[in-house]
């Protein structure tokens, strides 16, 4: 996988008050993925696109498209990620 594939399955950071929480009590992240994505594809992605280890994917269709739940490492991970993309 190249980063110009990456980018065609992770569409955008998801944040909102639920994801914040989330972000700093459990270390995980939400994306709106490609709907045609599967999660080995996201795990790829994300680890290439923010060289972060992922441990666990989970994703859920909804109305605003379907959003990958990724867990990594640790929460402090998480945390300096989520502030280096804006969602903190």
């Amino acid at each position: 996988m190249n980063v110009h594939q990456a980018n065609k399955i992770i569409l955008e950071p998801y944040s909102t008050e639920k994801t914040s929480i989330m972000v700093e009590h459990e270390g995980k992240l939400c994306f709106i993925v490609d709907r045609a994505a599967n999660k080995p594809e996201i795990i790829q992605a994300i680890e290439l696109l923010y060289e972060q280890k992922v441990t666990k994917v989970n994703t859920a269709i909804t109305i605003r498209g379907k959003k990958a739940f990724v867990k990594f490492e640790n929460v402090e991970k998480a945390n300096d990620l989520a502030r280096q993309i804006g969602m903190l």
